[in-house]
C-alpha cells in the first residue's frame, strides 16, 4: 500500500522531444549554420552590403589622407598651381547625367519597368565609360602642355587623385555591368549607391584641384 501512495505522488520526470535517431532533440549550437535562431548564417545580400559599406569607409578614408597630404603640401614654398584643363568641367557634367541616368534607372526598377530599368543602366554606363575618356583627354592635354605629374606638387596631386578616382570609377563600371546582368534590387541598389557615392567624390576631388 505505501509502494503505490509513493508511485501516484512520485512527479512525472521531464521528457523532451525525441529527434529523428530516438535521442531527445536540443537547440542547435551558436553558429552552426542553422537557417534560424543564434545559429542562422548572414544571407549573401546583408554580407554583400555591409562589404560595400567597408569598402565606401575604407575609400573616405583614403580621400581624407590625400586631402591632408594636400593641405599640407599647399603651403610649400614650391607649390606653383597649374591651368587645369576646362575639358574637366564637361567631365564633371557628363558624370553627373550618369548618376541622373542611375537614379533613374533605380525608379524604374520599384515601379517594376524592367525595360526602362535596362535602358537606365545602359545610359549610366556609357556616360560612365565617356567621363574615363574624358579624364584621359585632360592628362592628354597637359602633357601637350608639358605638365607632367613631376612638373610641380600641384600636377602631381592632379595626376594622383585623378587616377585613383578613375581606378575605382572603373569598378564602379563593373558593377553596373553586374547589375544590368542581373536587373535585380539588390544589384541595382549596391551599384547605384557606389556609383553615387564615386559622382560626389568627383565633385569633392575637382573643388579641391581647382579652388583650394
Amino acid at each position: 500500500m505505501a509502494s503505490r501512495m509513493l508511485e501516484k505522488t512520485r512527479p512525472p520526470e521531464a521528457t523532451l522531444p525525441a529527434g529523428g535517431n530516438g535521442h531527445a532533440a536540443v537547440p542547435p549550437a551558436f553558429g552552426d549554420g542553422g537557417g534560424s535562431g543564434w545559429g542562422a548564417e548572414p544571407s549573401p545580400v546583408a554580407t554583400a552590403r555591409v562589404g560595400l559599406w567597408t569598402l565606401l569607409v575604407a575609400v573616405t578614408m583614403l580621400f581624407v589622407a590625400f586631402t591632408a597630404s594636400y593641405l599640407s603640401r599647399r603651403n610649400a614654398p614650391d607649390w606653383t598651381p597649374v591651368p587645369l584643363p576646362g575639358l574637366l568641367w564637361v567631365n564633371t557634367a557628363v558624370l553627373a547625367a550618369s548618376s541622373a541616368a542611375l537614379e533613374w534607372a533605380r525608379r524604374a526598377w520599384r515601379r517594376g519597368e524592367g525595360e526602362r530599368l535596362r535602358r537606365g543602366l545602359a545610359v549610366a554606363s556609357g556616360l560612365g565609360a565617356l567621363f574615363l575618356l574624358g579624364q584621359i583627354a585632360a592628362w592628354r592635354q597637359l602633357i601637350d602642355a608639358g605638365v607632367f605629374m613631376r612638373s610641380s606638387p600641384h600636377s602631381a596631386f592632379f595626376y594622383l587623385l585623378t587616377a585613383v578616382h578613375g581606378l575605382h570609377l572603373l569598378g564602379g563600371l563593373g558593377g553596373l555591368g553586374y547589375a544590368l546582368r542581373r536587373t535585380d534590387g539588390p544589384a541595382v541598389e549596391g551599384a547605384a549607391l557606389y556609383w553615387h557615392f564615386l559622382a560626389g567624390l568627383w565633385v569633392y576631388v575637382f573643388l579641391i584641384l581647382f579652388f583650394i
